[in-house]
């Protein structure tokens, strides 16, 4: 079949671990499923692990990709849910498991002809939504859901910030939250983001770092380092920043005066279970709320989707198609 792998780690020029080209049929192991994809969707998860984060040399090569939809064995079409773990493990939810991972992470991913996937792992695809559609949930619209509708701690009706839009999981929130009754505020250091932002639901824009007309209830933060401080800023007393990513770094000043004193809460959030992912399907199959696709490309143009997604240069998904 033919798959896209990381061939090997190159934290300064990742691309370069990139290869194309034919891999051996998966085979499903006892509890395990094959799909036969027919879109699958880029994360910033791929491009970390090229940079070797997550993953060990002596693990490659990976088929990369945490995203699917496509055709089970019995010729059903399904969204595939890339968290592999237990839910016993985690106390009922499996992001919680010690030993979970993604998909790409230990088994090979989704940018391939087929994937594997324990069975329980898939969720129905309703027959509102295209393969190319469906295949944006599982990891950027299912951690939006997460954070915003379980994290977060905010009603309909309640402001939240989303930093940065433009990722595939701050364009999610912002479509989710207005979709959802949210007064959603969103940041970009670009105007052209700024007003692509604002015709996907958000009430206001504004440029990173811009001090705010008013203070609100959450923070939906992914970028991490770059927006942090403005981020604990921004926050009214006893507000919550929900982070679930950190692209721009790891490390800012941690602004423990401010939070202590102001009472803020720091929530981590991580991908979703196999149920949120229904009910995330579910949420758009009724309300008519699609994913914004930046670009869809054949599979085997990936490379150019890796160094758009490298150069920051998209605006929501970019889906590959088999």
């Amino acid at each position: 079949m033919f798959a896209v792998t990381a061939a090997h780690i190159d934290a300064e020029n990742p691309l370069s671990g990139l290869r194309l080209g034919e891999r051996p049929d998966p085979v499903a192991p006892e509890g395990w499923t094959t799909v036969t994809v027919k879109a699958a969707a880029l994360n910033h998860h791929d491009l970390w692990t090229l940079k070797g984060v997550g993953v060990r040399p002596e693990q490659l090569p990976l088929v990369l990709g945490c995203d699917a939809a496509g055709i089970d064995e019995d010729g059903n079409e399904v969204v595939v849910h890339a968290v592999i773990g237990d839910p016993d493990r985690g106390h009922g939810d499996e992001t919680l498991d010690p030993k979970r991972s993604l998909l790409s992470e230990v088994h090979d991913g989704t940018f391939a002809e087929k994937v594997v996937v324990p069975r329980r792992n898939l969720v129905p695809k309703p027959a509102s939504l295209s393969f190319e559609e469906a295949a944006c949930l599982p990891t950027a619209w299912l951690t939006a859901y997460r954070m915003l509708f379980d994290k977060s701690g905010v009603q309909p009706g309640g402001t939240v910030l989303v930093q940065g839009a433009g990722g595939g999981v701050a364009t999610a929130l912002i479509a989710l939250g207005a979709a959802a009754g949210y007064r959603v505020w969103a940041t970009s250091r670009t105007e052209a983001k700024r007003e692509r932002a604002l015709k996907l639901g958000a009430d206001a824009v504004f440029e990173n770092g811009a001090r705010l007309p008013d203070r609100v209830d959450a923070v939906m933060e992914t970028v991490g380092a770059a927006t942090w401080a403005h981020s604990t800023r921004s926050l009214r007393p006893g507000g919550r920043i929900v982070i679930s990513g950190a692209t721009s770094g790891d490390a800012p000043p941690a602004e423990l005066t401010r939070t202590f004193f102001l009472q803020l809460q720091v929530v981590g959030s991580t991908m979703g279970t196999r149920d949120q992912l229904t009910r995330l399907v579910n949420f758009l199959d009724t309300t008519g709320v699609r994913p914004n696709i930046d670009r869809v490309l054949p599979l085997a143009e990936a490379r150019a989707g890796f160094a758009a997604m490298a150069a920051g240069e998209q605006f929501g998904k970019i889906v590959f198609t088999m």
